[in-house]
């Protein structure tokens, strides 16, 4: 493995597994972030104290303080009921919540801190539907022990003594060996754990893309086990994962996980069925693993943070390959139009996983256009097919510079050199012809008025398709004089009623 993919796999700062010291050095690590929000917290867990009660900062919390990335959404539990909750956030936030109080959940935020805290659960699950039936528990080992992963079954204990925090740090089920080894484990049985809660599932392949964590061994034989037990999960809910799950560090790495267990063929399928057959007669290279690539490769060249829709096309824009492969005479395969029917499969599986409108029409847009780029060679961009690409790309032009960009993952030297220069050359076309002409908002020299006034028009079809005459010819010759303009209108308009 290079030192690149070592960053992707896990960028986070962790001690060697074999210092003797890395233990006790992330239980400090943690607890010095909970003290740096002590005059946020240490009001609220006194709170607790003084009615006899136990706080706890939990889960994932715990786990990004010993990363070094505490955030500011910050999970606790607890052995007080929920109404003792609520009373005691009325008192401490600036606005309080119920965002569950049948399952014991009750949130505040105070200072732009926002806290979620609920009781101690020791739920009971039918195997038919990931909802529990409810039950308070009255220990903090039986709450830890039902949580997903061991490395998020940590907890800090918020206590106060003489009025200042005093963290404890808390870990029955060994989460800090988990997460010295980069490792992702259940606290029971994976298959208690993923029959508990089948989602369970999809958040270590969402774990392995943000965190770089690889499952235990286990983990992965109950994962491909039990794939189908994700049908009992609603689409909602798997697109929330997949969404975190792509957005993470790594998310080839999440997706690989979820191919390799078989989870993708409920979710995704249209990625695994990117594992095209390699023979002698069919050399072409391996989809998948190029569609990885292009994934990997479209995260580097983002500019603000994860760009969902960039990174779903980067994903998905082969996946219309499988269905057009062809032999052609001589040996070699071919792809014809696998944009078009890729666009389509796209904003299909999209649709089924309920994704907002713009998602699926943008990504779906990018899958179409993405092969444009290669209808012209180098230096061949002629004014016009400049326009055009500009026009048709819209507002998803800089994605899908990107896209094209990230396609490219040749292992020929020449060619790689080849592809760039190209690029390059089109993106200083666009440049220069943008500082001469406005290529975001080409519009026809004669709007619709001045069409029904020149060929003495009523509103109708006739009009629409003038205007599309009339816009064609903007993206052809460019900004025209408007005599110019209505010379050729009238010409056209004289052909066409020959």
């Amino acid at each position: 493995m290079t030192k690149t993919e070592e960053t992707h796999r896990c960028p986070f700062d962790l001690p060697d597994p074999s210092d003797p010291n890395a233990v006790a050095a992330l239980q400090v690590r943690a607890e010095e972030g909970v003290e740096k929000l002590s005059g946020l917290l240490t009001p609220l867990a006194q709170r607790f104290v003084e009615r006899g009660e136990h706080l706890y900062l939990v889960g994932g919390p715990v786990r990004d303080a010993m990363l070094g990335k505490l955030g500011h959404d910050l999970d606790f539990t607890t052995s007080a009921l929920p109404p003792t909750v609520q009373e005691i956030l009325d008192e401490w936030g600036e606005t309080t919540w119920d965002t569950g109080i049948e399952f014991g959940t009750v949130a505040a935020v105070r200072e732009g801190q926002q806290v979620e805290i609920t009781t101690f659960r020791s739920d009971l699950y039918d195997g038919v539907t990931r909802n529990p039936e409810v039950t308070f528990g009255d220990t903090l080992d039986g709450d830890l022990i039902r949580r997903d992963f061991a490395c998020n079954a940590m907890a800090i204990e918020l206590d106060v003594v003489d009025g200042a925090l005093r963290p404890i740090f808390h870990d029955p089920v060994d989460g800090i060996s988990d997460l010295l080894q980069r490792r992702l484990d259940t606290p029971q049985a994976p298959e208690i754990s993923f029959r508990d809660d089948p989602l369970r599932m999809l958040r270590a392949a969402r774990f392995a893309s943000q965190l770089g964590f690889e499952v235990a061994p286990r983990v992965f034989d109950a994962m491909r086990d039990m794939a189908g037990e994700i049908e009992r999960i609603t689409v909602e809910r798997i697109q929330a994962e997949l969404d975190k799950l792509m957005c993470g560090i790594a998310p080839w790495e999440g997706i690989d996980l979820l191919v390799r267990t078989g989870l993708a063929e409920f979710v995704l399928p249209e990625v695994p069925a990117l594992q095209l057959e390699q023979d002698e007669h069919m050399q072409h290279k391996d989809v998948y693993a190029h569609s990885l690539t292009v994934l990997r490769q479209a995260t580097e060249l983002e500019d603000d943070g994860p760009d969902l829709k960039l990174r779903l096309a980067a994903l998905l824009h082969d996946v219309g390959k499988p269905a057009t492969r062809a032999l052609k005479e001589g040996g070699g395969v071919s792809f014809h139009h696998h944009e078009v029917v890729g666009a389509k499969l796209v904003r299909k599986r999209l649709r089924a996983l309920k994704y907002p409108k713009h998602v699926i029409s943008d990504v779906g847009q990018l899958v179409f256009l993405h092969m444009r780029f290669y209808g012209f060679g180098e230096g061949k961009w002629t004014d016009s097919a400049v326009r055009r690409y500009v026009t048709d790309a819209g507002d998803l032009l800089s994605r899908l510079n990107k896209l094209v960009r990230a396609d490219c993952t040749t292992r020929n030297p020449r060619k790689a050199r080849r592809l760039q220069r190209a690029y390059q050359n089109l993106e200083e076309r666009i440049a220069t012809l943008a500082e001469q002409e406005d290529l975001a908002r080409i519009r026809p020299d004669l709007d619709g008025n001045e069409i029904m006034q020149i060929l003495d028009l009523k509103p109708g079809p006739e009009v629409g398709e003038a205007w599309k005459y009339m816009k064609e010819l903007r993206l052809e010759r460019g900004e025209l004089e408007h005599d110019e303009a209505v010379a050729a209108l009238k010409s056209w308009w004289e052909e066409r009623n020959v």
